[in-house]
C-alpha cells in the first residue's frame, strides 16, 4: 500500500473545508453596515474535488514498493505411514513354481555359511547361462534332528537350465495350505521365531507337516545378515 500518496490525498480533500472557515471568521469580524442589507443566502461549500487518478506506472518502470505477497498457506505436516505388523499365522496357499534344486546336509553350527554356499552355486549356474531367476530364493528343510538338517536349497527359474551337477535338479516347489510367518534379522535369532511358530500351532491345535519353507525376501547373498527378512511357511495336514 502506499500509503504517502494517500495521505497526500486526505490533504487535499481538507483544503476547500479550511478555506471556508476562513472566510466565516473574517465575516464574524466585519462590523455589520446599517440598515442591513438583506443578507444573501450562505453559499454552499463546494463538495472537495475528486482526487485525480494516479498516473498509470510504466511497464519499464519498476514500482517503488512492489505489492505484498499473499502469505501461502502453510502445508499440513506428511502424515507417517502407518507400519503394519507382519502376518503372523496367516493362512494362504503355496502355488507351485518351477525351480533349479540343489540337496545338501549341514550342521547347526555352520547352518547359514552351508546354505549361502548353496545359493552361490545354484545363482552361478543361472548366471553362466544367461537365466535370471522368477522369484526369491527359498529353503525347504527335509528334515532335522539334534546334530544338524538335510534341505533343498530353490530358485524359480522360467527356463530350465543345463549342465546340472550331480546334487543338481529341476522341480516344483512345495504347494497347498500353510500360514505364513515373518522374520527379521539374523539366521542366528531363527530360534525364537520358531519357538513363536510352535506355540502359536500349540494354540490353535493345528497339525504341521513334517517340513517347512524359508523365503529369502531380500537376497541373502548381498544382505547383511542383520537385515534379513525371510518369509516362514508352515505346510499344514
Amino acid at each position: 500500500m502506499n500509503c504517502p500518496r494517500l495521505v497526500r490525498l486526505a490533504m487535499v480533500a481538507l483544503i476547500p473545508a479550511a478555506i471556508s472557515l476562513g472566510i466565516a471568521s473574517v465575516q464574524a469580524q466585519t462590523p455589520a453596515a446599517s440598515p442591513p442589507a438583506t443578507p444573501a443566502p450562505a453559499a454552499t461549500p463546494a463538495p472537495a474535488p475528486a482526487a485525480p487518478p494516479a498516473p498509470a506506472a510504466s511497464p519499464s518502470a519498476a514500482p517503488s514498493t512492489p505489492p505484498a505477497a499473499a502469505e501461502t498457506p502453510a502445508a499440513p505436516p506428511a502424515v507417517a505411514p502407518v507400519q503394519t505388523a507382519d502376518p503372523f499365522g496367516d493362512q494362504i496357499t503355496l502355488t507351485p513354481k518351477t525351480v533349479v534344486i540343489v540337496r545338501g546336509t549341514a550342521s547347526w553350527d555352520s547352518a547359514f555359511d552351508t546354505l549361502i554356499e548353496s545359493f552361490r552355486s545354484l545363482s552361478a549356474l543361472l548366471d553362466k547361462q544367461g537365466i535370471k531367476p522368477a522369484g526369491n530364493s527359498m529353503i525347504v528343510y527335509t528334515s532335522t534332528d539334534d546334530a544338524g538338517f538335510t534341505f533343498l536349497a530353490e530358485i524359480p527359474v522360467e527356463q530350465d537350465p543345463k549342465n546340472l551337477t550331480k546334487d543338481m535338479s529341476i522341480g516344483k516347489s512345495p504347494d497347498g495350505k500353510a500360514l505364513k510367518f515373518v522374520h527379521r534379522g539374523s539366521y542366528d535369532n531363527m530360534d525364537n521365531t520358531y519357538e513363536a511358530i510352535t506355540n502359536h500351532l500349540d494354540d490353535k491345535k493345528l497339525e504341521a507337516k513334517d517340513t517347512f519353507i524359508e523365503e529369502y525376501i531380500t537376497d541373502p547373498l548381498k544382505t547383511a545378515e542383520d537385515k534379513l527378512v525371510i518369509n516362514v511357511y508352515v505346510p499344514l495336514k
